[in-house]
C-alpha cells in the first residue's frame, strides 16, 4: 500500500466544479489584482478568524514581514521567536533588520514557553513572535501579559493554525496582527502562495494596506516605503470555495488524529515509549496541520516508512538557531535543548482530512513492524 503525505489531487476532485466556476468568474471579470474578490474573501476571513480587518498579502512569509514593517520593527529593535520553526519566522526578523531572539520550546506542545521569554527581554526589545506550530496555539495569556508589562508588541505566527482555539478566542485574532498562510498543503490552502494578516486595529491594517502596495494610497505617490505583495484575485477566488470546507475538513483531521491514539495505544507503541504522540492542551482546540510524533530511532524510521510507501515529513531537522546563516548571532549546540531535541525525534506522519482508516492503519502497523525489527 502506498500512504501519500497529503492527497490534494482527491481534495480538488471533490470541490472541481466549485473551483472552476470561481476561478471562470475571475477570469470574465479580468479583475486580477485586488479587487472584489479579494476584499469579499479578506471580509470572510476577518469573520471566521473573529478579527476586525483581514488584509491578504502574497504569502505567509509576507504577512509577517508586512506585520513588522507596519509595527515599525526595524534595526534598532530585537524580537523574541522560538528556534523550532519554519525558517520564514526568523527569517522575516532579520530582513526588516531586527535581530532575532530565540526561547526554547515546551517540549509537550512544541511551542514556545513562555517562562523563558521574560529574562531575554532588553531594552532593545520591541516584538514577541509566538508561532502556533503544527495546528496548536502557543501558551498566549502569560505572553500577552509581559508584552504589556513592558509594551511589546505580539505578532502571531499563525501559518500552521487557521481554526486553531486558545481558550474562546481563535487563532491570529489576539495578538497586534495574526499571520497566516494559504500555501498549498496548509488547512486552507491556495492554487499557488498567499497569505492574509488580520488585525484588529483600524490604523494597523490601514498601513498594512499601502504597505502591500509599494506604500502608495494613491498612483505615483507614495506615503511609505513599501512592497509588492498582494492576494490576487485568483487566488482569493479559490480561498473563498474551500473556505466553507475548512471546518468539516478540521474536524476530519481531528477524527484522525484520535483514530491514531487509538492505534497506537492498541498496538503497545505509546506504553513502550516508542511513540510520543502530540499533546493538546486542555484550553486549545487543535487543527493538526501536521501530526507530529517523537519516536526514538527517527531517522531510520524515516527511511524505512519511505521505503514501505508512506509519505512522512521531519518538521524541522535543524533549529534555525544553528542554521550556517545565523552564525554571526552566536548561539551554540546545546543553548536550547528542548528544540534541538526536537530536532532529532520529530517526525510528522499523514494527516489530510481524506486519508482512511485502512491508510492509518498501515502507517501504525509499518511503524510497529520498524520497532518489533530493531
Amino acid at each position: 500500500m502506498k500512504v501519500p503525505f497529503i492527497d490534494l489531487k482527491l481534495q480538488y476532485s471533490l470541490i472541481r466544479d466549485e473551483i472552476k466556476n470561481a476561478i471562470d468568474n475571475v477570469l470574465e471579470s479580468q479583475q486580477f489584482i485586488l479587487g472584489e474578490s479579494v476584499e469579499r474573501f479578506e471580509r470572510l476571513i476577518a469573520d471566521y478568524c473573529g478579527g476586525r480587518f483581514a488584509v491578504g498579502v502574497a504569502s505567509g512569509t509576507d504577512a509577517i514581514l508586512l506585520s513588522m514593517m507596519a509595527l515599525d520593527v526595524n534595526a534598532n529593535h530585537e524580537v523574541i521567536t522560538t528556534p523550532f520553526t519554519f525558517f520564514a519566522t526568523a527569517g522575516s526578523i532579520s530582513r526588516v533588520g531586527s535581530k532575532p531572539v530565540f526561547v526554547d520550546i515546551d517540549p509537550m506542545t512544541f511551542n514556545m514557553n513562555p517562562d523563558l521569554i521574560e529574562k531575554k527581554i532588553t531594552r532593545k526589545t520591541k516584538a514577541i513572535i509566538p508561532v502556533h506550530l503544527f495546528g496548536q496555539m502557543a501558551d498566549m495569556d502569560p505572553i500577552l501579559e509581559i508584552a504589556k508589562e513592558k509594551n511589546l508588541y505580539v505578532i502571531e505566527d499563525a501559518a500552521q493554525s487557521i481554526g486553531a482555539r486558545y481558550k474562546d478566542k481563535k487563532a491570529g485574532n489576539i495578538g497586534d496582527t495574526g499571520c497566516f498562510s494559504f500555501f498549498p498543503t496548509k488547512n486552507l490552502g491556495c492554487y499557488g502562495d498567499g497569505g492574509v494578516i488580520i488585525t484588529s486595529s483600524e490604523e494597523i491594517a490601514e498601513k498594512l494596506r499601502l504597505l502591500r502596495v509599494h506604500g502608495s494610497r494613491s498612483k505615483y505617490f507614495h506615503e511609505y516605503i513599501g512592497c509588492n505583495s498582494r492576494l490576487d484575485a485568483l487566488q482569493a477566488a479559490v480561498l473563498e470555495v474551500k473556505l466553507k470546507y475548512l471546518d468539516r475538513w478540521t474536524e476530519m483531521r481531528r477524527e484522525n488524529a484520535n483514530r491514531y491514539k487509538k492505534l497506537f495505544k492498541e498496538k503497545g507503541l505509546i506504553d513502550n515509549g516508542y511513540v510520543v504522540i502530540p499533546f493538546e492542551k486542555e484550553y486549545n482546540y487543535h487543527v493538526y496541520n501536521q501530526y507530529v510524533i517523537k519516536v526514538k530511532e527517527r531517522d531510520r524510521l524515516f527511511s524505512f516508512l519511505r521505503e514501505n510507501g508512506v509519505g512522512v515529513e521531519i518538521y524541522y531537522p535543524l533549529p534555525i538557531h544553528l542554521q550556517k546563516c545565523y552564525e554571526f548571532l552566536g548561539y551554540k549546540e546545546g543553548d536550547f535543548p528542548e528544540a534541538e531535541k526536537a530536532s532529532r525525534e520529530a517526525i510528522a506522519i499523514p494527516i489530510f482530512p481524506e486519508l482512511t482508516f485502512e491508510q492509518q492503519t498501515y502507517v501504525v502497523e509499518k511503524i510497529y513492524e520498524f520497532y518489533k525489527k530493531h
